[in-house]
């Protein structure tokens, strides 16, 4: 979850902040997340694909290599 968060933030070109302003989530806290720290619950996951306006599924799935 945590390269495709970074990836999915870059391509919508949001920093850390505005993402997490956006999830209702602290910028700390997205931080964790995109360095893998932390594991998000299913509901974090929602938040964060919907403030990404991206399916949950996209934020789960194997990068391509």
């Amino acid at each position: 979850m945590a390269i495709n968060m970074r990836r999915l933030r870059y391509d919508k070109k949001l920093t850390q902040e505005e993402l997490a302003d956006r999830s209702g989530l602290s910028a700390r806290y997205v931080g964790s997340i995109e360095r893998g720290a932390v594991s998000a619950s299913v509901s974090i996951l929602g938040r964060v694909a919907a403030a990404l306006d991206v399916d949950p599924c996209d934020l789960i799935r194997l990068p391509k290599r």
